[in-house]
């Protein structure tokens, strides 16, 4: 390059023809540089939309999925899609599993430090996590309770008042909402927050603590004394002062480590298996359906009446066959016998008073009204 041509870009005279083609073979190489992996981060074109990605790995924290949404609870339950991750985490027990089994599946291991837990590290305290327009509390005072009365104008969400039988305790609590009686009636988290962080869930996603503190197979509502003694006690160190419960109190804890993927201590184990050892047939708690049995077809009526053919044969058109009518018979009617009576249960006392608690879907005497969480055991 001429100090005249350098003199004339200083003072802003125009390119000349050589400039414009260096130009050229610094764009090319620029084009180049960027599709052979090029060190160019992720933009996206400001007209095109053409998005550009560098061929070098970005950490999974550093960008978020396709579909990743924030924490739910912090948005509008409406428009809030199923957090990701979160399905995975509450993977439900196979229908019909023995707790014991289900219980020889999860981990031993030692208590990890409690360093770091916070209930916000679970999510905004009952979040509407199935969005079903009422909070995770009142969906399960609403499951738990009977005789409830609902606030008006609370699209049937808000309960007022409505009575417990503890499986705590196996005594009746009245709720009363108000400042000083709600506490009456608490809602546990069967597996404790706290014990959760410290045996598996400091590493799942916030979304999937969420998901965990706000599962219904992990929710019931106690006794407000019972439930400040249990603290964040494990099967190890609390039990249910009500023994009748402590099989599907045990089971339940069992399908909720299981589901959400937490290990359990050695004295953890020891004093779930003891439990489970009165009652080894104790079925694992689960939301899944019992699997769908599909009936025989009918036999068609377009091959009824068809007469026996050999393997190759074809056949040579409808059979007539004169076949003589046979003598009427007359049949003596079988003694009639008197129905079975029917097993009815008005309630949980009832069913107790019997010694068939709890009792399981399909057993003589079970109904819905018995089942108040709708996993196929009455009575627990």
């Amino acid at each position: 390059m001429s100090r005249a041509t350098s003199s004339r870009r200083e003072n802003g005279a125009p390119f000349g023809a050589v400039d414009w083609v260096k130009g050229s073979i610094v764009a090319t190489a620029i084009l180049a540089t960027t599709a052979c992996g090029g060190a160019v981060s992720a933009t996206e074109h400001p007209t095109s939309g053409i998005q550009l990605s560098a061929p070098t790995a970005v950490p999974e924290t550093a960008s978020p999925s396709a579909g990743a949404v924030p924490n739910p609870a912090r948005l509008d339950a409406e428009t809030v899609p199923e957090p990701a991750g979160a399905a995975d985490a509450n993977a439900q027990p196979a229908f019909a599993i023995k707790a014991l089994e289900l219980l020889a599946t999860l981990p031993i291991k030692g208590r990890a430090p409690k360093t770091g837990y916070d209930r916000a590290e679970f999510g905004q305290a009952w979040a509407d996590t199935d969005r079903n327009g009422c909070d995770t509390r009142n969906d399960i005072l609403a499951r738990d309770l009977t005789a409830k009365t609902l606030k008006p104008g609370t699209r049937s969400c808000v309960v007022l008042s409505g009575a417990l039988d503890d499986p705590y305790t196996a005594r009746n609590v009245a709720f009363q909402r108000g400042r000083s009686t709600s506490s009456a009636v608490q809602i546990d988290h069967v597996v404790a927050l706290s014990d959760a962080w410290q045996k598996g869930a400091q590493q799942l996603s916030e979304a999937q603590r969420t998901a965990f503190a706000n599962d219904p197979l992990n929710l019931l509502a106690v006794s407000g004394p019972a439930n400040q003694k249990k603290g964040d006690g494990d099967a190890a160190t609390w039990l249910p002062s009500n023994k009748a419960y402590r099989c599907a109190y045990v089971a339940r804890q069992i399908s909720v480590k299981a589901a959400h993927k937490l290990w359990v201590t050695r004295a953890e184990h020891d004093a779930m298996s003891k439990v489970l050892a009165k009652c080894d047939g104790t079925l694992a708690r689960t939301n899944n359906n019992a699997p769908a049995t599909k009936a025989a077809a009918p036999p068609s009526d377009s091959h009824a009446g068809k007469a026996a053919q050999a393997p190759g044969q074809q056949a040579a058109g409808p059979a007539v066959v004169h076949v003589a009518p046979a003598p009427a018979l007359t049949v003596a009617p079988a003694p009639a016998q008197a129905a079975p009576a029917a097993t009815y249960y008005a309630n949980c006392s009832a069913v107790r008073a019997a010694g068939a608690a709890p009792i399981f879907a399909g057993q003589p005497g079970y109904s819905a009204k018995l089942d108040r969480d709708g996993d196929g055991v009455g009575c627990e």
